[in-house]
């Protein structure tokens, strides 16, 4: 052999060293299930491990933003000049271009909605100033919300050293989003919005098609993160919010989702009451930021003011313009005046709350244009006049009607586009990657990972409402893959057979019946469905011999028949 076919030979080894590891190379999982109405947790699963959310961050950012616009520093129609910084994001965009003025409310639609990375980069240079000083909002909101391991370091949630969160963390970021901003959640559950510039399509949307009672929240995707999801949901009188960091795919992620959800209701008492958790006070946080912070600065929104006090406003909505500056959000006045002729009514339930980003369409156009004069409450009844709201008669109550918006009817009319949401979130696509770009795992990939990773993934009919989609458990194989790492799947080849069924509903619904029973000894094993000619097989497979064997036992001591299969 010449030395140049030595070289050659080695060379081409050497590269499949790299490349192998690479391309097995998966985001460790994470997962946590909480009954969203009490706080409880009912499942978690290295719910503390710091990863990297993608842009589950951007709930984070609609949170501000959110509170940005309820205490006054900005409003709804506020127009942001859109900073380099955010033109310069990469995809999943909107399409924004420096120096253009877009509303905040379309902002919003195209950040909660479509993900756009320019458009969550806009809001954050608009309410903080620059990213920096945004990012530190950011974490002086996570402390006061309890969100102890986690580290923000932009307002998009690309991959970014330091800028890490865990399951647990991002679970209490969804369930304060549910309940200290009722008025705005039902835009994480709409399927596509007008978000000034261009219409665009959710994200989560075939999650919220399949799944019975889901509601939102939020999506993420990165090469670093893997599949994440932040999805809630509500049947009947329970509301169960599930977490996953890790998902291997679009459909692996939202199948596990699934089954946590199903977890989630089985387990949740059915009389719990809600426990709505404490808002935090974020004026007393801004006033006290941590060591090394940059300060406050005003906000450069037409406009906008920071505000600095003692404590927390309790009996007004926002406060008094300044002179000469124009404040016409239409839905904050709308509410205040509710509140001043009857401060005594109930608060609604979050799922009957006004939608205040859809209730006007009047909204200021994407280019710059001269500011409406203020409306008095007469115009502004008039102006809400084509929206089904009935407009508060002096004396009386504020009553929500359930009709729906002319924008929910306009959408419902849309028909949206099919898209890979694999080129909607985060910061490159697979297919987009630059020629030797790969991720560098830096923690070990949990068994249940690996295993989720060679799972096949079954044919779903999308216009079914599914009651479970449990995910598909790897097929043995005859075949071992070589790659340049060692497996710590610890010989999990074994399983637990229930037997066959008539219908592979009823092989699922016996899976987790089954789960539920025997937890502990199941509770790491994957639930499979086989399609046999003779009915659907329902399996628990990824246990150790022993964890098979002492499984099965104790579901015959329960009276459940169950055999023990392996390997081949």
């Amino acid at each position: 052999m010449t030395t140049l076919a030595r070289w050659v030979r080695y060379g081409l080894f050497a590269l499949a060293l790299i490349v192998a590891p690479v391309a097995g190379f998966a985001a460790p999982f994470a997962a946590m299930v909480m009954d969203a109405r009490t706080g409880e947790v009912l499942y978690a699963k290295n719910a503390d491990t710091r990863l990297h959310p993608a842009s589950l961050t951007k709930m984070m950012t609609l949170y501000i933003t959110f509170d940005a616009i309820e205490r006054g520093e900005i409003s709804l129609d506020s127009m942001v000049t859109v900073s380099a910084n955010a033109a310069s994001q990469p995809p999943s965009r909107l399409g924004l271009r420096a120096g253009q003025k877009i509303a905040v409310r379309y902002l919003i639609r195209a950040a909660a909605i479509k993900s756009a990375n320019d458009a969550a980069a806009a809001l954050g240079d608009y309410i903080g100033g620059d990213e920096a000083r945004f990012a530190a909002r950011m974490n002086r909101t996570a402390r006061a919300l309890g969100m102890t391991s986690t580290t923000f370091k932009n307002a998009n949630g690309l991959t970014r050293e330091g800028h890490l969160s865990t399951a647990r963390d991002m679970t209490l970021l969804g369930r304060h989003v549910l309940y200290d901003f009722p008025q705005y959640y039902n835009l994480f559950s709409r399927r596509s919005a007008d978000a000034g510039i261009a219409q665009v399509a959710n994200t989560n949307r075939r999650f919220l098609d399949a799944y019975d009672g889901a509601d939102g929240i939020k999506t993420g995707y990165t090469v670093a993160a893997g599949f994440n999801l932040v999805a809630s949901a509500q049947r009947g009188n329970k509301r169960v919010i599930a977490t996953v960091f890790g998902g291997t795919s679009t459909a692996q992620r939202n199948a596990k989702v699934a089954e946590l959800l199903d977890m989630g209701f089985a387990r949740a008492p059915g009389g719990s009451r809600i426990s709505k958790p404490t808002a935090p006070d974020l004026v007393a946080a801004a006033a006290a930021p941590a060591a090394g912070a940059p300060a406050p600065v005003p906000v450069p929104g037409p406009g906008a003011k920071t505000i600095r006090v003692a404590a927390a406003p309790v009996t007004s909505p926002r406060p008094a313009a300044r002179p000469g500056v124009v404040s016409h959000d239409a839905d904050a006045i709308a509410l205040a005046l509710a509140k001043a002729v009857a401060p005594a009514a109930p608060a609604a339930p979050v799922e009957a709350q006004p939608d205040l980003i859809a209730a006007t369409e009047t909204a200021a156009p994407v280019v710059a244009a001269p500011e409406p004069a203020p409306a008095a409450p007469v115009q502004l009844a008039q102006a809400l006049a084509g929206s089904p709201r009935p407009v508060p008669a002096p004396r009386a109550a504020f009553v929500q009607a359930s009709a729906p918006q002319p924008e929910t009817l306009e959408m419902a009319a849309i028909e949206t586009a099919s898209f890979n949401e694999t080129e909607a979130e985060g910061d490159a696509a697979p297919d987009d990657l630059p020629p030797g770009f790969g991720f560098v795992q830096t923690t070990t990939a949990q068994p249940e990972t690996l295993a989720m990773m060679n799972a096949p993934e079954a044919s779903r009919n999308d216009t079914m409402i599914l009651a479970a989609l449990s995910p598909p458990a790897p097929a043995p194989k005859a075949q071992q893959k070589v790659v340049a790492r060692a497996s710590s799947s610890g010989g999990r080849n074994w399983g637990v057979s229930l037997g066959k069924f008539a219908s592979q509903y009823a092989a699922e619904r016996a899976l987790l019946n089954t789960a539920l029973k025997e937890s502990e000894t199941l509770g790491d094993a994957l639930r499979k469905v086989a399609t046999r000619k003779t009915g659907y097989e329902a399996n628990f497979v990824g246990l150790t011999e022993d964890g098979a064997a002492l499984a099965c036992a104790r579901l015959q001591a329960r009276a459940t028949d169950c055999s023990v299969i392996g390997p081949g």
